[in-house]
């Protein structure tokens, strides 16, 4: 049976490099990505919040069409309103959460050294100080409230936060 998991958190909280060791372990996992999503439907993105709106919305349908097809799916986005999670879970029958805790300082030390990838945006903290709207900083970041498995990425390294994960998904 297939399942699907929001690993959800600060931007610099681990979510993309967590799921990519994940898929490194089980290759048959789906990995839709916010930020790969957010150069199609928003290519000149403003993060408003009609457009985090619209945005997380398609996430949300994808995830439930790839998941009625068969397939494990992870998604990998800071979905920082529980709206859009509550409405994955509503839709998804077989639907968990993953929330990366990690102090806001290490997700911006992390995030101002990361290497661009998978299409995040690069220096977002920074950009946060100059008005742009960041989850954690000037937008609210709404943490999960019962999430399936909380990991601290501040004392666990991605490989065992994706032992974790994959014990989730294998249950």
């Amino acid at each position: 049976m297939a399942i699907t998991i929001w690993i959800t958190g600060l931007p610099g909280s681990g979510k993309s490099t967590v799921a990519s060791t994940i898929k490194e372990k089980m290759p048959d996992v789906v990995i839709l990505r916010s930020d790969e999503l957010r150069k199609i439907i928003t290519p000149d993105p403003k993060y408003s919040g009609r457009e985090r709106d619209y945005l997380y919305k398609a996430l949300v349908y994808t995830a439930k069409t790839v998941y009625e097809l068969g397939h494990n799916v992870i998604i990998d986005a800071t979905g920082n309103r529980r709206f859009w999670r509550r409405l994955a879970r509503k839709v998804i029958p077989e639907f968990m959460e993953v929330y990366l805790k990690c102090p806001l300082e290490l997700c911006k030390k992390r995030e101002k050294t990361r290497a661009e990838t998978h299409g995040a945006p690069a220096r977002i903290y920074d950009k946060g100080k100059s008005g742009a709207p960041v989850p954690g900083v000037n937008v609210p970041y709404e943490e999960p409230e019962n999430p399936e498995l909380i990991i601290d990425t501040q004392k666990v390294s991605p490989e065992e936060a994706a032992e974790m994960i994959e014990k989730l998904i294998r249950q």
